[in-house]
C-alpha cells in the first residue's frame, strides 16, 4: 500500500493549525467506511492523525468543526476536553492522558499533503 492519495494543498494549512477531513476507506471487506482525519502544521512540517480519542473512540470534533482548544495551541477532544499535542498527537492533560491519537503517515509531493499506507475507497 504505498499509494499516495492527495489529501490537501499544503497552503490549505495555516501554521500553527488543524484541519478536518472526512475521507472514505476500504475496510477488510472492501466496503467503505468513513474515516475521519485531522493533519496540522507547525512550519514546514506536517502531522496526521485519526480524529478519534483513545478515551473512548469518540471524535475529536463531537462539537461540529472544533478539535482545537479556545486558544488554538492544542487539539482538543470535545467531549472529555482531553488535549492532545499537535504535533506528536500524544495527549497530556485529561482521562486519557500518556496515549496518543493513531498517526497517518503523510508525504508532502509537490506542494500536496498526500497519505499512504492506507488503501482509500475511490469511487469509479
Amino acid at each position: 500500500m504505498n499509494q499516495l492519495y492527495v489529501i490537501c494543498s499544503t497552503n490549505q494549512i495555516a501554521d500553527a493549525h488543524g484541519i478536518g477531513f472526512a475521507l472514505m476507506k476500504k475496510d477488510t471487506t472492501g466496503e467503505p467506511k468513513p474515516w475521519h482525519i485531522i493533519i496540522t502544521r507547525k512550519g514546514n512540517n506536517f502531522y496526521g492523525f485519526e480524529n478519534v480519542c483513545p478515551h473512548q473512540g469518540e471524535r475529536l470534533d463531537s462539537r461540529p468543526g472544533h478539535f482545537m482548544d479556545e486558544e488554538e495551541n492544542f487539539l482538543e477532544c470535545g467531549v472529555h476536553r482531553a488535549k492532545f499535542d499537535m504535533d506528536t498527537g500524544e495527549c497530556f492533560i485529561g482521562p486519557c492522558q500518556g496515549k496518543g491519537l493513531p498517526k497517518l503517515q503523510l508525504v508532502i509531493d509537490d506542494g500536496d499533503v498526500c497519505v499512504t499506507g492506507v488503501e482509500l475507497f475511490e469511487e469509479e
